[in-house]
């Protein structure tokens, strides 16, 4: 019976050693320094012992692992062989005022099914803080640097070519403003009515020399000596001035009754012997031979 008891007892103690054995695991360790507050720190353990595929009974959980860091994501992921990491992620939660170094925990993956346990061990990084640590009678972020200085640039192939596009558009604008005056002088020049109303401008409208030069626009118009008979001529050859026919006939008649004597036929030009502005209609007939101008 006593034997009995000791060879249980035997039993029981092998039984709790096998349950008991733990191998250190095969980690892949992140780079131990660089690391400031919020950056990720990534951890893998293979979970194959021997050889032999490990599935752990429970994953290490979520939560604060000590004072700097929080693990956080827990997954298993397999490599370009199809062997099986498990990933853990932890996050840099504080930051120091000085280069410190954090450890990641030491911690245990247990198979119960086997009896086995995976150890992975403490590792150790450096974080840094994220401002220079001052003197301790002065605090925040340091002296202020002066600003850099800007580089010069050389505006001088610039100055170049402004100056020669105002050139070029003084020229353009000159060369316009010459055709205009041109264009103008030799309308004044050469359009019948144009060059009479330059003449009325030195005599009185009244006079037989304004009146003469009005005459003359209309031959000149026609391409022929215009009489009070032969406006239908002026007409077929200038229809542009049929808004003023009336004016124009008016001129006529009240014109052969000043220098030859003689009466209008016309009633309806009658009222030209109370006076007709030549002025008045050399300068309409201007504006409309102006607006056809070829």
């Amino acid at each position: 019976m006593r034997g009995a008891c000791v060879a249980l007892a035997l039993a029981a103690v092998q039984v709790a050693a096998a349950a008991s054995v733990a191998h250190d695991a095969i980690v892949q360790q992140p780079r131990a320094f660089g690391y400031v507050l919020g950056d990720v720190v990534i951890q893998r353990v293979l979970l194959e012992d021997g050889g032999r595929a490990f599935t752990p009974d429970e994953l290490p959980a979520s939560g604060p692992a000590g004072n700097w860091v929080e693990r956080r994501a827990v997954h298993v992921e397999r490599d370009n062989g199809g062997r099986p990491w498990l990933t853990i992620e932890y996050q840099i939660m504080n930051s120091p005022q000085a280069l410190t170094a954090v450890a990641l925990p030491a911690w245990r993956l247990v198979s119960k099914a086997r009896g086995v346990e995976l150890r992975v061990p403490e590792w150790s990084i450096t974080v840094a803080p994220l401002t220079p640590r001052r003197p301790l009678a002065r605090a925040g972020l340091g002296d202020l640097q002066p600003d850099r200085g800007a580089s010069s640039i050389d505006v001088a192939p610039m100055r170049r070519w402004l100056a020669t596009w105002v050139g070029a558009l003084f020229v353009c604008v000159a060369a316009w403003i010459a055709w205009w005056l041109w264009r103008n002088w030799r309308a004044s020049s050469a359009q019948p009515f144009a060059r009479a109303l330059r003449e009325l401008r030195g005599v009185d409208e009244s006079s037989p020399q304004g009146w003469l030069a009005v005459h003359r626009a209309f031959d000149g118009t026609a391409g022929r000596v215009v009489q009070p008979d032969g406006l239908a001529v002026l007409f077929a050859r200038a229809p542009q001035f049929e808004v003023q026919r009336s004016a124009i006939e008016q001129f006529f008649a009240q014109s052969a009754e000043r220098f030859f004597g003689v009466a209008a036929e016309n009633k309806e030009a009658a009222p030209a012997r109370a006076g007709i502005s030549v002025r008045s209609l050399c300068l309409a007939l201007r504006q409309i031979e102006k607006r056809h101008e070829s």
